[in-house]
C-alpha cells in the first residue's frame, strides 16, 4: 500500500502540531493510503556537519534516530512536515532534519524525487508564511511534488487543542492531506 510519512516537529507529544499531523494522517488513511506520524518530541536532532559520508553510506553518519526516518521515507511515496513557528521560522531541529534528509537523498539515489507532500505551519499569531516558505524550499530543491489546497497550510493556535478553533485552517490542512493522498494514488496507484 502507498504510504505517507508525517513528521510532527514539535517538542510536545500532544501539542497543536502533533494534533494536526494526526488529523492529516486520519484524512490520508480515509483516502486509502497508509500514514505514519513520527514525533520529534523524544528526539534530539543534530545539525548536518557536511562530512559527505552520506554519499558513501547511503545514510547519515550522525546517529540520532534520523536514519530510521530516512529508511521509512525510502519506502514511502509521500512526506508531510509540520512545525510550530518559533520567531517567524520553523524549529531549528526541523530544518536540521530536512537538510540532512535532503542531503542523503541528493547524495545517494534521490529517493525524495517525485514524492508528494509539503509543509504545515502552526503559530499563535504570525510567522506562518515565512515558515512555510522556509520548509517549502526543501520540497522544491529535492524534486518533490507539492499539491495545493484552498489556502496556505497554516493554522493558528497557542495552547494545546486551540488549533481546533481555527476552522478555516483545519479545513485547509485537511484538504491538503486529501490532495497528497489523491496525488499519490494517481502517480503510484494504491500499491497492495
Amino acid at each position: 500500500m502507498a504510504k505517507v510519512v508525517l513528521i510532527s516537529g514539535s517538542p510536545k507529544a500532544h501539542g497543536n502540531t502533533a494534533q494536526l499531523m494526526n488529523e492529516c494522517a486520519r484524512v490520508i488513511r480515509e483516502q486509502g493510503v497508509e500514514a505514519e506520524v513520527i514525533s520529534f518530541s523524544e528526539m534530539k536532532i543534530e545539525s548536518c556537519t557536511a562530512c559527505g559520508k552520506c554519499s558513501e553510506l547511503g545514510e547519515c553518519s550522525l546517529q540520532d534516530g534520523l536514519n530510521d526516518i530516512i529508511k521509512k521515507l525510502r519506502a514511502s511515496q509521500g512526506f508531510i512536515v509540520g512545525s510550530p513557528v518559533y520567531c517567524g521560522t520553523a524549529r531549528g531541529d526541523v530544518m536540521a532534519a530536512l537538510q540532512r534528509i535532503g542531503y542523503v537523498s541528493r547524495k545517494s539515489n534521490q529517493f525524495l524525487s517525485s514524492m508528494a507532500g509539503g509543509p504545515v505551519a502552526v503559530a499563535a499569531r504570525g510567522g506562518h508564511t515565512s515558515t512555510l516558505q522556509e520548509m517549502l524550499m526543501f520540497f522544491l530543491i529535492n524534486d518533490m511534488i507539492v499539491p495545493g489546497s484552498t489556502y496556505w497550510n497554516m493554522v493558528f493556535g497557542w495552547h494545546p487543542a486551540e488549533v481546533w478553533q481555527d476552522n478555516e485552517g483545519i479545513e485547509t490542512v485537511r484538504h491538503f492531506a486529501a490532495n497528497v493522498a489523491n496525488l499519490i494514488k494517481k502517480l503510484y496507484g494504491n500499491r497492495e
